[in-house]
């Protein structure tokens, strides 16, 4: 397979464009010490940091802003490579996913499965459910959004302290029914899946004082999506951006618990022939036997899944199985911290028809 370059992005985040309490160079340089490749903004309703040019290079990071389509409570989406603002008033998530498509871009539905939570009441983000409500017309869902996932889904008080001052040792897993329906909705056409952090930095007012809740670099620890690209990135806004965006699109890209272990260099292809099928690619089952093929960058308890279904696991850095059903096939892979077994990668799919 041709060599395909990893980047690591944290996705889904808010600046003081919107209702985030940190600016771009802010977020940027904390991206920069938490160890990330690309920021990938997306503040409600407003492209603000590209019109002020504050895209492109900040350090070894580099910046891109999409916007998330927010209306009120629900059907968020993810509105990348856009060249304005989704205009949403009155639209069904229908009519919001094809304005996204019909305005050259990429869309994600954000936090598709969110409920309210009693503890985060005060914050709009937790304290009321964002769900989606027609994912049938989507091309792409956040299939683990860390805030939302984690922080609406705490039984306590207690708990909801635990998940904000140590979230490395309180979040295990996404949702299974997450998992579930985007088998069901692979199961009829390419779906991508990403990790997103919706991430505020959200301050309290505590007796004059702001204090900040975790913060942009905790939170940048926590999860990525890494994008795997065609080549390097060059410094080059709008060549980089194609790079970037052309990599989401494809499905060209894992989810990754940072948190649990750093991901970087995992892949997973078919082969047949001297030709390879990447994360994302789709092609007929009846041109095989196919060749899966999984490595990662440590050994790990990894499986691989056929409609949600496990065919083959290893115990080690590598999985190869040989299909010839049809199916859409993807890996998970699990490592123990902390006392408890978490989910580490998560693949996208290979769709074999």
């Amino acid at each position: 397979m041709a060599e395909l370059h990893d980047l690591s992005c944290v996705v889904h985040l808010h600046s003081t464009h919107s209702d985030g309490t940190g600016t771009v160079p802010e977020i940027a340089r904390a991206a920069e010490r938490a160890g990330a490749d690309v920021v990938l903004l997306t503040d409600h309703d407003t492209l603000a940091a590209r019109r002020r040019g504050e895209e492109g290079r900040h350090g070894s990071v580099l910046v891109l802003a999409g916007h998330e389509v927010s209306p009120p409570n629900r059907n968020h989406m993810l509105a990348f490579d856009t060249p304005q603002e989704i205009r949403h008033k009155g639209l069904s998530p229908a009519q919001i996913a094809q304005a996204v498509r019909d305005a050259g871009g990429f869309g994600v539905a954000a936090h598709p499965f969110s409920e309210a939570s009693e503890h985060f009441g005060r914050f709009r983000t937790l304290g009321v459910s964002m769900r989606w409500e027609d994912l049938d017309c989507v091309d792409g869902i956040e299939v683990w959004s860390f805030l939302s996932d984690n922080g609406q889904a705490v039984p306590s008080l207690r708990a909801a302290l635990r998940f904000i001052v140590r979230p490395e040792r309180y979040v295990t897993h996404p949702p299974q029914r997450n998992l579930d329906e985007w088998d069901r909705l692979g199961a009829r056409r390419r779906v991508v899946g990403i990790g997103g952090l919706d991430a505020h930095q959200f301050g309290l007012r505590i007796g004059g004082r702001v204090i900040r809740l975790m913060g942009y670099e905790r939170s940048f620890r926590q999860l990525r999506t890494h994008l795997l690209t065609d080549g390097a990135l060059t410094g080059d806004l709008e060549h980089d951006r194609r790079l970037v965006y052309g990599a989401l699109r494809a499905g060209r890209c894992y989810i990754a618990a940072h948190s649990v272990a750093p991901a970087r260099g995992f892949r997973f292809w078919a082969a047949r022939g001297g030709g390879a099928l990447p994360m994302g690619g789709e092609d007929a089952a009846s041109a095989g036997p196919w060749d899966l093929h999984a490595a990662l960058p440590r050994p790990a308890a990894a499986r691989l899944l056929c409609d949600g279904r496990e065919v083959a696991r290893t115990d080690g850095a590598r999985l190869n199985h040989r299909v010839a059903a049809a199916g859409v096939y993807r890996v998970e892979a699990h490592l123990e911290t902390h006392g408890r077994k978490r989910t580490w990668i998560l693949s996208n799919p290979i769709y074999l028809r």
